[in-house]
């Protein structure tokens, strides 16, 4: 595990910042603990040796103006820390987000969407003590320490020399420290993104769970998966706590060793009372950074582990696209595509071919599983064929930019998502800038005319029924300008009349419609239907 990850420096500009400003902060709090140092040796030399307080007040008055200015630098420190903290996570955050939409439903079907919600919400936030606790501690570890031995050096050399040669065993042990602090924070990781998903499945699916009466079992597996957790968080406390009693009993022998040969010096005759007092504040000064890094080690870990998960997602290619906007006119073609999915062993599609023309409307028909999503998805740039080609007037779709491309298209899926907020607001996704008029003929002609625009439609649409829900994604593809509309299983929901009315307009719109169908009045609608799964074209 790096100290500090170079990916953060190039991705987060107030990571940069608050870099440079805790180095300003530690060379001066260096600076301040020495003065300190040398202030408190000499006023309690001068008492010592004259008896008296005399010419002790102005010594007094600096060291309370040192003690004071070292305050303000704390506080500084964590205002810094705190903000930097804040921009750094919401930089990420941004990033994260523009990324996993830039990679596409595509690789969102391979990950947990649990642990993306995990990692955008409550894993970042454990980069918190790493900015405001690790990272400063890290920095004072590399500029107080060498400061304080090499003014110690310029009273006593043996004393600067002990220093020096036991201040390395703390980054050793450090260094092996963080070996085994990395394993257990990347298995409690695991563990939480594992609570997190089994969770999020049986909140989801808690109604069905509730009807064959599964709800008591699936509850002893979360109370088991808890569990796991727990026990991963337990063992992560006791390697902080263990830890950092060896880094206590290191610095503590070291301080020690530092003192008896001051000591035996002090009592020979070989040393001042104020070279020996001033050594002997500064011992302790010298070990603590590194102390105190190792501390606050732990509490950064989970952020680390979770920083390093954003890269993960971060440094996955994206699609190879092209930056051509000027899309030409239809046919649209699909060239011996074939699409191999890892986790299968055969092709879901191989060899696919299909043509699209203007104004036609063409059914996709198959058994269950055959590809007839994966046409979509192709065509959608959220699938990268693994050989074979898109084509749009002859020219190949990876030419042109990824949004651009995508106007070419409105998509109804299978299960269609919907947002929380009211039903015409789920209708404008399609287009932002259309009227109440638009929004109401939208749902007319997608066989929603009883639904009231204004009405809310709950989290994920839970307010409405599967049809409305359909038919209110349906409004939202019926609204836009796209030329090509890709429906899967439009009108399943629906009465005989209303679908009737909804194909009477798909047909009347002029748009060319590729739809996956199994109904029969949705292939008996159609102009074409091509059978996934086969190579011919069946002429309906």
């Amino acid at each position: 595990m790096k100290p500090l990850d170079p990916r953060l420096l190039r991705r987060a500009r107030a990571a940069r910042v608050f870099l440079l400003a805790s180095v300003l902060i530690g060379v001066t709090t260096g600076g301040l603990i020495i003065a300190q140092a040398v202030l408190l040796a000499r006023a309690i030399t001068t008492v010592v040796v004259s008896g008296t307080t005399a010419g002790v007040e102005r010594l007094a008055w600096l060291l309370a103006a040192t003690i004071l200015a070292r305050a303000v630098l704390v506080w500084l420190q964590e205002v810094v820390a705190q903000r930097s903290s804040a921009a750094v996570k919401s930089a990420l955050r941004g990033q994260l987000l523009a990324h996993a939409l830039q990679l596409g439903p595509g690789w969102l079907s391979g990950e947990r969407t649990s642990s993306l919600t995990t990692l955008l919400t409550r894993g970042l936030d454990d980069l918190d003590p790493y900015f405001a606790r690790y990272l400063p501690q890290l920095v004072l570890a590399s500029t107080v320490p060498i400061g304080v031995a090499v003014w110690m050096a310029r009273s006593d050399l043996i004393a600067a020399g002990t220093v020096l040669v036991t201040l390395p065993l703390i980054p050793i042990f450090m260094v092996l420290i963080g070996l085994a602090t990395q394993a257990h924070s990347r298995r409690r990781a695991r563990a939480l993104d594992v609570l997190a998903h089994h969770f999020a499945d049986v909140v989801a699916g808690l109604t069905t769970l509730k009807v064959f009466g599964r709800a008591k079992g699936q509850a002893i597996a979360v109370r088991r998966v808890t569990n796991r957790h727990r026990v991963a968080s337990m063992s992560s406390l006791r390697l902080a706590f263990v830890s950092s009693l060896v880094l206590e009993l290191l610095a503590s022998i070291s301080v020690a060793l530092v003192a008896v040969g001051v000591g035996l010096r002090l009592v020979e005759g070989q040393m001042g009372l104020e070279t020996a007092l001033l050594v002997l504040i500064l011992a302790p000064e010298a070990y603590l950074p590194l102390r105190q890094v190792g501390a606050h080690f732990h509490a950064s870990a989970d952020g680390v582990a979770a920083a390093e998960e954003v890269f993960r997602v971060l440094e996955t290619p994206l699609p190879a696209h092209g930056g051509r906007t000027d899309l030409p006119a239809l046919p649209l073609s699909l060239r011996g595509v074939t699409v191999q999915y890892p986790d299968r062993a055969e092709p879901t599609l191989e060899g696919f071919d299909l043509d699209l023309h203007a104004g036609e409307v063409v059914a996709l028909a198959g058994a269950s599983g055959a590809g007839k999503s994966t046409v979509f998805a192709v065509l959608l740039g959220f699938v990268a064929p693994a050989a074979g080609s898109v084509q749009v007037g002859g020219t190949a779709a990876e030419e042109y930019d990824a949004r651009a491309w995508r106007r070419l298209f409105a998509w109804v899926p299978q299960r269609p998502g919907l947002l929380e907020g009211d039903i015409a607001h789920n209708v404008r996704l399609g287009r932002p800038d259309a009227s109440h008029a638009d929004v109401r003929r939208a749902l007319e002609l997608a066989g929603a005319a009883e639904l009231d625009p204004a009405q809310a439609v709950g989290e994920q649409g839970q307010l409405l029924s599967g049809g409305q829900r359909r038919r209110v994604a349906l409004a939202r593809a019926l609204i836009t300008d796209a030329p090509v509309l890709l429906l899967d299983e439009p009108t399943a929901g629906l009465d005989a009349e209303t679908e009737a009315t909804v194909l009477e307009y798909l047909r009347a719109s002029g748009r060319t419609v590729l739809l996956v169908a199994h109904r029969p009045a949705l292939l008996a609608a159609a102009d074409r239907v091509v059978t996934v799964g086969a190579r011919e074209l069946v002429i309906a």
